[in-house]
Formats: C-alpha cells, structure tokens, sequence
C-alpha cells in the first residue's frame, strides 16, 4: 500500500484556495479511482482503494497547513511505511501555472507544509508539485496562495486535475517519468518531464 497525501487548509472557507491544489488532486484521484467515502483518522480525512494493482491510501490532513506533518507521520507509522512510499502533492509557487514535477527529497523551499512533514518523517518522500504560479513580489505570496484561483485558471485547473488523477496508477508503481509525460500530453504541452532537473487560521 501507499500514502498519498494532498497538503491544504481545511473548511470550505478555503476549498478553492491556491494552497488547497493538494486537496483538489486527492479528490480527484478518489472521485475517479472510486475510492472509499472519506472518514477521519490520522488527525485528518482518508479514503481507501486501487490504482491499479497498487492498493492506496488517500490523505488530507485537517491540521492546518503548517501542522501536516503531525497527520502525515501518524498514517505512516501505523502502515508501517517508509517515507519512500509516503507521496505528497502540494503547490508549487516556482513552477507556471499548470506544470507538474515529481522529485524525492530536497528541502522545503518555503513550503510550510513541506517543512513539517520534514520535521515529522525526514525529507526523503516524494512529492509530486503542482504549479500555481508565483505572484512576482515576495510580500504577495501569502495573499496569492490563500486566494482562490482566477476563472482564467479554470482552463487549465480542471484538465490538470483530472490528467492527475487519470495517470496517478503511474506514481504508485514508481514510474515518475511516465507520469510527467503523459500529464503533460493531456495539457496539450510540449513541456517534457525533467525528474532530474527539474493555525485556527488559514496557514501557507
């Protein structure tokens, strides 16, 4: 079995923020998977099924952002799991809006999330970076992240979405390059995988 986990803040009040993309991409891959309904464990939401021949379980934590860790190392100890196969999607200000990228380890890069679970499991997961764009000044991030997405982000959000959910049996197998491709052939871009190179409050 593996751990997916989606990073975001919880209550409907940020259901369409930018920081939320991680929640977005877990339904996704519920929704079309037909995973289990969600239920409360682990400090947050999961749901279980198959992506493949691959059984998963599917995380939110409802720690609030800066917290997940504390969500995310509960699940993985009580499966027994590595951090290897703990697979994490979050929002990536340093990536265009739509582009994806799959790495193992490295730092945080300013993602609090990140960074606790760093704190929490150590850095060597996956994640999987789901591009929103950066604002242009440092003193807007927060603002940008804890914004909801513009209706032009609507042509690519939807498809993103649902070309990451349809190739998600690809991360559970280990297959990260395949993944990239095909999730950006599904956005009709020319972009090609690179894994080499390339509280009580709402939190980023």
């Amino acid at each position: 079995m593996v751990l997916m986990v989606g990073l975001g803040n919880p209550g409907p009040k940020y259901e369409g923020n930018r920081h939320n993309i991680g929640f977005m991409a877990i339904d996704a891959i519920a929704d079309l998977h037909r995973f289990s309904g969600w239920r409360s464990r682990f400090q947050g939401q999961v749901g279980e099924g198959s992506l493949g021949d691959v059984r998963a379980m599917l995380l939110k934590p409802m720690t609030w952002m800066n917290e997940s860790g504390r969500s995310v190392g509960e699940a993985m100890r009580w499966l027994k799991k590595t951090p290897g196969e703990v697979i994490v999607f979050y929002d990536e200000l340093d990536l265009a809006p739509g582009k994806v990228r799959v790495k193992t380890g490295g730092g945080a890069a300013g993602h609090n999330g990140i960074r606790s679970i760093i704190s929490h499991i150590g850095p060597d997961f996956k994640r999987v970076r789901l591009g929103i764009g950066h604002p242009g000044r440092k003193e807007q991030v927060q603002r940008h992240v804890l914004s909801d997405f513009s209706k032009a982000d609507r042509d690519w959000l939807g498809p993103l979405l649902v070309a990451v959910a349809d190739n998600a049996p690809r991360l559970a197998v280990g297959d990260d390059s395949t993944f990239m491709n095909r999730v950006a052939i599904a956005l009709g871009s020319q972009d090609k995988a690179d894994n080499g190179r390339t509280a009580g409050k709402a939190e980023s």
